[in-house]
């Protein structure tokens, strides 16, 4: 969920916005308590505040005059409370006693930092049911300050509530809109994908009328440019086989009229040669692309090598030897392919192993998610640091494998292209054991 979220952008917009809305309201903060807290301004505010303090003091006076604290309450929306030592009046007589509120000095008025205000000496603060109360004494006499009326209900939320809900409002709001602004992208990327194993046919729809939009324009346009050439490569293809083939069957021909069985001989081989690197080109370059359609369906590995072993190697059958597994495996593949790549590494084998030695090993089990097969030989083997161009066309690492052995240097390529398209790859491995043993993983999913 996490990778999933940090690899979308609509989440990675979002956060930015959310951390520079966090940075401007901190920013914001910080800027207003450096202001207030300036000895200009936090002395300004404490002078007022306390000039109204005094104000107070001296309207009610002492003895405190309860008519003017009255009158004070019908033209402020406060409640007061007098006591003394000869007086106990409250202008509301649900005002609590003071002995049930717990006074004590504001952080806000005090000499530190962070307060906003200068400490007002002889005044104490208290909350009780969201009210707040200020005490002042005045000679013998305590006057208490209540803000708002006793007699009014709070009917607000609070304010850090109602911000708290408007950012997660704003925030739910923003993600909605980077999302929908971001939308197409999952169209985009689907159908990318889609083009990208080869259906050319597939287009973009519902494309807006916006910069993403004219991205998914492109691919579509992309996808037909790519399809238009791959027509024409194919066409081409199938024009240079048949060229090929046409003059190579000509001069087949023409051999069998040669007297020279020697000469007659060779240019049959030549011919030979020159059909399988035909044949082997034009099988290569439908496996050399991404898009490479295999015609996959549910095959019997065991089915398919003894298949391929009694129609191709029925003559070498004695220098084979199967080790295949218990329980019979079944998986997705293209057979003729396989039977290809297979058919291929087995004639490599043959062609470079010796008839007196050990048996050429074909083996097939599954480890983990992948269907393995090994084909190994007792050969010449191949250097461990040529091992890294297997599978490059026309490549032979080893002095010994050469033409004259029959080898056009593509069979290697052919197979290693077969196990690409299926998902997989063909490695060299065992470099410390004699002769060559290839491997072919291909993940089963």
């Amino acid at each position: 969920m996490l990778n999933r979220l940090s690899r979308s952008l609509s989440f990675r917009l979002l956060a930015i916005f959310l951390v520079l809305g966090g940075l401007f309201v901190y920013g914001t903060f910080k800027s207003i308590q450096n202001f207030y807290n300036s000895d200009e301004i936090r002395g300004l505010i404490s002078g007022h505040l306390s000039l109204h303090v005094q104000y107070v003091r001296d309207d009610i006076g002492t003895p405190p005059r309860l008519d003017r604290a009255l009158a004070i309450t019908e033209r402020v929306p406060v409640d007061i409370r007098v006591t003394g030592p000869d007086v106990d009046w409250a202008s509301d007589p649900d005002f609590p006693l003071i002995t049930e509120l717990d006074f004590s000095q504001s952080p806000r008025f005090s000499d530190e930092p962070t307060a906003w205000v200068d400490p007002l000496q002889g005044i104490e603060f208290a909350d009780s049911e969201n009210h707040k109360f200020l005490r002042l004494r005045n000679g013998d006499y305590d006057i208490v300050v209540s803000s708002p009326r006793i007699s009014d209900v709070t009917t607000q939320p609070n304010l850090v509530n109602v911000v708290l809900m408007q950012g997660l409002s704003f925030l739910l709001i923003g993600y909605l809109a980077v999302n929908w602004l971001f939308k197409p992208i999952r169209d985009i990327r689907g159908g990318a994908a889609r083009i990208g194993r080869g259906n050319f046919d597939y287009r973009i729809e519902n494309i807006r009328r916006d910069q993403l939009g004219d991205l998914a324009v492109d691919i579509n346009q992309l996808a037909e440019d790519v399809e238009r050439m791959l027509d024409a490569k194919r066409a081409l293809l199938l024009g240079i086989s048949h060229e090929l083939r046409t003059p190579l069957s000509r001069m087949r021909l023409a051999l069998e009229f040669l007297d020279n069985e020697d000469d007659q001989a060779t240019l049959r081989a030549e011919i030979d040669e020159m059909e399988k690197i035909v044949v082997s080109l034009l099988e290569a370059e439908r496996l050399n692309v991404r898009h490479a359609q295999l015609s996959r369906t549910q095959v019997g590995v065991g089915d398919l090598v003894r298949e391929m072993l009694e129609n191709y190697f029925s003559r070498d059958l004695e220098r084979i030897a199967v080790d295949e597994p218990e329980q019979a495996l079944t998986a997705n593949l293209d057979e003729a392919r396989i039977t290809l790549m297979l058919k291929n590494l087995l004639s490599n084998a043959l062609r470079y192993s010796s008839q007196s030695k050990g048996a050429i090993v074909v083996r097939w089990f599954v480890d983990g998610s992948d269907l393995v097969f090994t084909v190994g030989d007792d050969g010449p083997g191949i250097p461990v640091e040529q091992a890294e161009h297997i599978g490059e066309p026309f490549y032979r690492p080893d002095p010994s494998r050469t033409r004259s052995s029959g080898g056009t240097g593509l069979g290697l390529y052919l197979a290693k292209l077969v196990a690409n398209a299926h998902g997989g790859d063909l490695t060299l491995v065992d470099h410390d054991k004699p002769g060559a043993c290839f491997e072919i993983r291909i993940p089963l999913r």
